[in-house]
C-alpha cells in the first residue's frame, strides 16, 4: 500500500491531561458553531422588526409612487399609499415610522412658514395614519430643511444661520406636528438648547406625553446626499452644514451632546450616520445607558442598493448583518429604509 492510499491512524497516545487545561484540544470554539441550532442558542444579539423604524417619504397628490432615483428601491409615498405602507409596518411588527416630506418647491421660503402649516404633508399624514388606528408610532422630524428654498436646516439672518431666532421657529413647528398626533417628535435641526425649549412648550400645551428622539450627535456627513434629492433639496443647499452639524473628527463632542439634550428633556437619542459611527454609538450607549437610536443614512442605503442591483453584495445576508452591527454596538433600534424588506425575512 502506497504512502498516499495509507489511512490515517490515531495518534498512539492520548494528550496528557496537564496539555488539556486552558486549550486546545479541551477548548474547541468550533463546538458551539457546528450547527444551527447551537448557534441561535449561543448568539449574543438578536434582530427582530421591534428594532426597525421605517423612513417614508411623503409627496402631494393621491395614489402617487415616485421612484427617488439616487435610493433604488426607495419611493416618494402619496399620504393614502403612507398609510397602506404603516398598515404593512403594523402588519410586519415594525413599530414605528419615520415621515419627510417632499415639498413643493413653490411653498418653499426664506422663513420655512410651511413648516407650521397644520395641513402640510407630514400633519396630514400623519392624521390619516392616525384616523386608521394603527398600532404603530409616527415619528416626525423637526427641522427647517424640507421648507427653507435655501436649504439650510435654520434661518439665515446676516448672513449666518441664527440659533435662538431658528429655536423659536422649532417650536412652532413641533407644537403643529404635536397636534396633529405625532407621537415622537425627532429634532434633528442642531441648534443650541432647542430641545429644552421644545419640552417646556409641549408642557405648556399639554402634550406632555409626546415623546422627543433627539438627533443628538448628527455629523456633517457626505452621506446624506442622496435623502437631500429624495426630499427636493438637491441644488438648494447654500455653503454647507459645518457651523451646526458635528465634525467627523470628534468624538467626546457628541457625548456633551447627548448629555445635554438629556439634561434638557429628550427621551431618547440618535446617532446619525450609522455605520461609519458606530464607535459613537457604542460610546453613546455605554456611557448613558438610555434608548440610543441610529439611522442607516441614505448613502449608507444607496451604497448597498447599488451593489445589490450588479450583484456584488448578496442582498438579503447583507442587509441583516449590516443591522446586527447596530445592535452589537448597542444601538435601541435603527432607521433604515430596508425595514420592510429585513423585516420580511425575520418572518421567514
Amino acid at each position: 500500500m502506497s504512502s498516499r492510499t495509507r489511512p490515517v491512524s490515531a495518534p498512539e497516545t492520548a494528550a496528557p491531561a496537564d496539555s488539556l487545561s486552558g486549550g486546545f484540544p479541551a477548548i474547541r470554539m468550533r463546538r458551539n458553531r457546528k450547527s444551527p441550532w447551537s448557534r441561535r442558542l449561543v448568539a449574543e444579539h438578536r434582530l427582530s422588526p421591534s428594532d426597525l423604524i421605517w423612513p417614508m417619504f411623503v409627496v402631494d397628490g393621491e395614489a402617487q409612487r415616485v421612484p427617488v432615483a439616487s435610493m433604488p428601491g426607495v419611493e416618494r409615498l402619496s399620504v393614502d399609499l403612507i398609510v397602506e405602507a404603516a398598515k404593512d409596518a403594523e402588519r410586519l411588527g415594525i413599530p414605528a415610522v419615520a415621515l419627510f416630506p417632499f415639498t413643493d418647491p413653490k411653498k418653499r421660503s426664506e422663513d420655512a412658514k410651511e413648516a407650521f402649516n397644520a395641513d402640510n404633508l407630514v400633519c396630514r399624514a400623519t392624521r390619516a395614519i392616525k384616523a386608521a388606528k394603527l398600532d404603530v408610532g409616527v415619528i416626525l422630524d423637526v427641522a427647517l430643511d424640507p421648507y427653507t428654498s435655501h436649504g439650510h436646516d435654520g434661518l439665515i439672518i446676516g448672513g449666518e444661520i441664527a440659533n435662538d431666532e431658528t429655536t423659536a421657529a422649532l417650536v412652532k413647528q413641533s407644537l403643529v406636528q404635536a397636534e396633529a398626533g405625532a407621537d415622537i417628535l425627532a429634532p434633528s435641526d442642531m441648534m443650541d438648547g432647542r430641545i429644552g425649549i421644545i419640552r417646556t412648550a409641549l408642557e405648556a400645551a399639554a402634550f406632555k406625553n409626546v415623546q422627543i428622539m433627539a438627533y443628538a450627535a448628527k455629523y456633517a456627513s457626505a452621506f446624506y446626499g442622496p435623502f437631500r434629492d429624495a426630499v427636493g433639496s438637491t441644488g438648494l443647499l447654500k455653503d454647507d452644514k459645518r457651523t451646526y452639524q458635528m465634525d467627523p473628527a470628534n468624538t467626546d463632542e457628541a457625548l456633551r451632546e447627548v448629555a445635554l439634550d438629556l439634561d434638557e428633556g429628550a427621551d431618547m437619542v440618535m446617532v446619525k450616520p450609522g455605520m461609519p459611527y458606530l464607535d459613537i454609538v457604542q460610546r453613546v450607549s455605554s456611557e448613558f445607558g438610555v434608548p440610543t437610536f441610529a439611522y442607516q443614512v441614505s448613502g449608507e442605503y444607496a451604497m448597498l442598493a447599488g451593489a445589490f442591483e450588479r450583484g456584488w453584495l448578496d442582498a438579503d445576508k447583507t442587509m441583516v448583518e449590516s443591522l446586527l452591527a447596530f445592535k452589537r454596538a448597542g444601538a435601541s433600534g435603527v432607521l433604515t429604509y430596508f425595514a420592510p424588506k429585513v423585516a420580511k425575512l425575520l418572518a421567514e
